[in-house]
């Protein structure tokens, strides 16, 4: 795996770009002056760990022959402000399933094998952040 990032401008605009060709935009949030034009690094980690968990729960509810209608995330990251640097210390996850299906059970059991399992993102970073989650299953929280 690799990536190569090339500066844009004659400011903090970064693309990376993946050997596939595919490309994000990256910037920083902080600066004083200008137009935030990309994701900033620390977005970027949370975006990795709700796409590998999203893929993660989609595969292990695929192998029960379930395929959710909807499956949508919001990551909060709760970062040590002040301090440099100001890694996360908890990272918060709703995830909202929708199925006729899913049970909850099964709906947790995937996020469950995915945060504590399979996940090569959230696994990476449990050691320092403490990563929660709950799950909103066709409205109603499990």
């Amino acid at each position: 795996m690799k990536v190569n990032l090339e500066r844009v401008n004659r400011d903090y605009l970064f693309e990376v770009r993946n050997e596939a060709g595919r490309s994000v935009f990256l910037d920083n949030k902080s600066k004083a002056e200008g137009v935030v034009a990309g994701i900033s690094p620390m977005e970027l980690v949370l975006m990795g760990i709700a796409g590998c968990s999203s893929i993660d729960i989609v595969s292990i509810l695929g192998k029960q022959k379930i395929n959710p209608d909807t499956l949508r995330m919001e990551v909060h990251g709760l970062r040590n402000e002040g301090e440099v640097p100001a890694i996360f210390h908890t990272i918060q996850i709703v995830i909202y399933l929708d199925g006729k299906d899913i049970t909850p059970e099964k709906a947790t059991r995937a996020a469950k094998l995915s945060y504590e399992k399979y996940c090569s993102v959230s696994k990476m970073i449990d050691n320092v952040a403490k990563i929660e989650f709950k799950i909103i299953l066709n409205g109603k929280e499990v």
